[in-house]
C-alpha cells in the first residue's frame, strides 16, 4: 500500500487538472521503465509467530538495522515507518508485511539485481535477530487476530472502515503479500490497449503465480486465497472495471471511477484525517464536512488514486496486481510476463487479438474462478492453462524482439522459465505445497517455513 504522494500543494480548481495527472504519464518509448514491488511475511525462527513493530527483534528494528546498506529512514510519529535510497522504498503493509517498490529500471536484469540485492540486506539483518521472510499469498499458519498492526495513521482509518464494506477486508490489509510491476504508456491509445489485454489476461498470471492455499495451518479449498479475498473486501474500488472495455474509455473516464470510489483519508500536517466513506466530488467543490470550505491539492487527489484497488489500476503508470508473492525466481517472473506482452508493438497486437472477443461473461468467469482452480479452470473448451501457454509464448517473443542482454549474453526470455514450469507441469506453486502438506509434510504446515523462506 502507498504511503502519502509527494505530489505539489497546487490546489485543483478546474476538473481537466484530474486527468492531467494521468497525461502527465506518458512518455516515448525510449522512457518506459519497470517497477517492480513486492511483499513477504516475516517470522520469527523460534515460534513462527509475526514479528510486531516494537522491541529488540520488531520491525522497527529490522529498518533500522536496513539503514546500513545507505537507506534513509522515513519517519511517522517519531517511528521509522519506511526507508528510502536511489527511487526505491522498502515500506510496511498494515501487519508488518514487508514491501520493496523498487526503482523505475531499464531492464528485467536490472530488477533481479534489485530483487536479489534487497533479499540479501533483509536476511543479513533478519538473521541477527532471529526474523526470516516468506513469500507465499496468504499467511499460511496466523489467525487474524495473531497478527500485529503497524504504526500508521492511514491503516488506523482502514481498519476501522473494512467491516463496513466487505467480510475479508481486514484479512486483505493483514494475511496476504502480493508482487506486482508497474508498465509505463505513450499515449492514451497506448494506456487504453494496454490497460485492455492486462485486465483481460490478469486472471492468467493469478492462475500461474497461484501461492496462497492455506488458512490458519489447513489447507482452504482455494490456489489463489489472496485472490479470493479481494472478491469481499470493497465492491466500491475492487474488480474487473468493464467500463475499461466500452468505447470511448480514456482518461476522463477513469476519473469518473476514481471520483466515485469514497475517500479514506487527507494527509494535513504530517497526519491522516479521517474522512472514510465520503465522496471527492463534494471536496471538489469544498464540500467536505471535516475540511469545510477547503478544495484538494494534485497531492489529495494522488493519495485518493492509491486508495482504489481494481485488478489493474492506473496512476501514472499501469499497475498489475493479481499475482501470489512467491520466491525469488517469480518475483523476476512477473514483469518478464508483462514486459514481454506490453512492451513490445507485436506482442500487444498479438495479446490484443488473443482476448479482443473475450466477453464480459467470460472476462469475469475467468476473474471468479481462477482462485479455486487456477489452471485447471474450463475454458472455450479447453482450460486456463492453454490460455496461460499461448500468453507465455507471446510474452517470449516480445522479450526477445527487447533484445535485452546481460552480461553473459542471455536476454530476458531467462525469467520466464518459472512460469513454463509451471504450465509445462500443470502443476501451480500451491499445487506443489499441498502434495508436501498432504505427503512428506504429513499435515504440518509448519515445514513451509523451513523449505520455502527466503
Amino acid at each position: 500500500m502507498s504511503s502519502p504522494s509527494h505530489a505539489g500543494d497546487t490546489p485543483i480548481i478546474r476538473r481537466d487538472q484530474l486527468a492531467a495527472v494521468l497525461a502527465d504519464g506518458e512518455k516515448p518509448r525510449g522512457d518506459w521503465r519497470i517497477g517492480t514491488e513486492h511483499e513477504k511475511f516475516g517470522f520469527r525462527t523460534d515460534d513462527l509467530r509475526p514479528p510486531g513493530f516494537d522491541g529488540e527483534r520488531g520491525i522497527e528494528a529490522l529498518l533500522k538495522g536496513l539503514t546500513r546498506f545507505g537507506w534513509d529512514a522515513v519517519e511517522e510519529g517519531g517511528r521509522t515507518i519506511a526507508l528510502y535510497k536511489d527511487g526505491a522504498s522498502v515500506t510496511l503493509e498494515p501487519a508488518g508485511q514487508l514491501e520493496l517498490s523498487g526503482a523505475p529500471l531499464e531492464h528485467i536484469h536490472q530488477t533481479c539485481r534489485e530483487v536479489g540485492s534487497h533479499l540479501r540486506e533483509v536476511r543479513a539483518v533478519a538473521d541477527e535477530l532471529g526474523l526470516g521472510f516468506l513469500g507465499m499469498g496468504f499467511q499460511p499458519k496466523w489467525r487474524r487476530e495473531d497478527m500485529p498492526w503497524m504504526p500508521k495513521g492511514r491503516y488506523r482509518i482502514m481498519r476501522e472502515y473494512m467491516p463496513k464494506v466487505g467480510g475479508l477486508g481486514l484479512d486483505m490489509m493483514t494475511r496476504t503479500c502480493t508482487v506486482q510491476v508497474n508498465l509505463d504508456y505513450a499515449s492514451e491509445a497506448d494506456m487504453v490497449k494496454k490497460f485492455r489485454v492486462a485486465l483481460a489476461l490478469q486472471p492468467v498470471a493469478t492462475a500461474l503465480f497461484a501461492d496462497s492455499p492455506f488458512t490458519e495451518g489447513r489447507p482452504n479449498g482455494f490456489l489463489s486465497y489472496r485472490s479470493h479475498i479481494w472478491t469481499d473486501t470493497d465492491p466500491d474500488r475492487t474488480g474487473m472495471l468493464d467500463f475499461v472495455f466500452e468505447d470511448g474509455f480514456g482518461y476522463e473516464r477513469y476519473v469518473e471511477y476514481l471520483l466515485d470510489v469514497p475517500m479514506y483519508f487527507v494527509y494535513r500536517d504530517g497526519r491522516y484525517i479521517d474522512v472514510a466513506g465520503k465522496s471527492f466530488r463534494d471536496f471538489l467543490v469544498g464540500r467536505l464536512d471535516v475540511l469545510p470550505g477547503e478544495l484538494p491539492t494534485l497531492r489529495d487527489w494522488n493519495d485518493h488514486m492509491t486508495t482504489a484497488f481494481p485488478e489493474v489500476r492506473l496512476k501514472k503508470y499501469l499497475e498489475m496486481r493479481g499475482a501470489d508473492g512467491g520466491p525469488w525466481n517469480r518475483l523476476c517472473a512477473l514483469p518478464a510476463f508483462w514486459v514481454g506482452l506490453l512492451y513490445d508493438d507485436a506482442a500487444l497486437d498479438a495479446a490484443w487479438d488473443l482476448v479482443k472477443d473475450f466477453t464480459r461473461a467470460e472476462r469475469h468467469a475467468l476473474r471468479d474462478g481462477v482462485p479455486k482452480h487456477a489452471l485447471g479452470l474450463p475454458f472455450r473448451g479447453t482450460t486456463v492453462r492453454e490460455l496461460a501457454r499461448r500468453a507465455l509464448e507471446i510474452a517470449a517473443a516480445g522479450l526477445a524482439r527487447r533484445g535485452c542482454r546481460n552480461e553473459s549474453g542471455d536476454d530476458e526470455r531467462e525469467f520466464l522459465a518459472p512460469l513454463l514450469e509451471v504450465v509445462d507441469a500443470g502443476e501451480t506453486p500451491a499445487e506443489r505445497k499441498l502434495a508436501l502438506y498432504h505427503g512428506p509434510w504429513q499435515g504440518d504446515v509448519d515445514r513451509v517455513f523451513r523449505e520455502f523462506a527466503y
